[in-house]
């Protein structure tokens, strides 16, 4: 393996994923995000609450700049771990090219980290939820992500040690993950506060973060790919003895 190669890449496809995901969420996510924090204000201006609009303009400036920074950092973390991920599973994923082997492995991420625990706990405009119980409902999709991945991670394991000679592995597998998550998604509780927001906004923005972050692991999955394919880290450079 060409370490400093397979970094490399690893880590600039990860940025341009992530950079362009904040980028598009400026465009695709945000309008969702202002309606809710209207209605956020109007609510407070009822319970008689100032808000200087000063200050407010000055936060919202830099809470949006800030989301093109944290949309590179969320990508150079994740796709640390996708790049360790198609490493390790590059070998045993279908595909004709390293391209079409990323976008495969790219989507089991997507289904596992993303689709699976937004079943449980979706995401919300800033309008849902009670302040006070933030770190509480952060712990719980942090939890049911975390037991969606390394459940997924355990049984990419397990795939790899059955062998050829296991041929029932391609049912067993996806079964063993249904049955554990299907167990956590009844055992965990639900989300706490209830939907005060309009329905319409809620899902809109649900809708509009689905598809910037299914398009973050598309990107993630073809970049990374590409420079798999044109820059080939996984072989080993030779010295030849004359």
């Amino acid at each position: 393996m060409k370490t400093i190669t397979f970094i490399a890449i690893t880590l600039i496809s990860g940025a341009i994923a992530g950079t362009i995901l904040g980028a598009v969420n400026q465009v695709v996510v945000e309008p969702y995000i202002e309606r809710a924090i209207e209605l956020e204000m109007q609510n407070a201006a009822q319970n008689g609450e100032i808000i200087n609009p000063i200050e407010f303009a000055a936060y919202r400036f830099w809470q949006r700049g800030g989301e093109v920074a944290a949309g590179t950092i969320l990508g150079l973390s994740l796709g640390s771990l996708f790049g360790i991920v198609f490493a390790y599973g590059r070998g045993s994923v279908p595909g004709s090219s390293n391209k079409k082997k990323a976008l495969v492995i790219a989507g089991i991420m997507w289904f596992t980290l993303f689709l699976i625990p937004a079943l449980k706990y979706p995401a919300n405009p800033p309008a849902v939820g009670d302040p006070d119980t933030i770190l509480y409902r952060q712990g719980l999709y942090l939890a049911f992500l975390a037991i969606s991945g390394f459940s997924a991670l355990g049984l990419a394991f397990l795939y790899r040690r059955l062998g050829a000679t296991m041929k029932a592995k391609k049912a067993l597998i996806p079964a063993i993950y249904a049955v554990i998550m299907a167990g956590t998604y009844f055992a965990m509780p639900p989300n706490p506060d209830p939907i005060s927001a309009p329905m319409d906004l809620v899902i809109s923005f649900r809708i509009a973060s689905a598809f910037t972050i299914s398009m973050f692991w598309g990107l993630l999955g073809i970049t990374l790919g590409a420079f798999w394919d044109k820059l080939r880290p996984h072989e080993t450079a030779r010295i030849s003895m004359r």
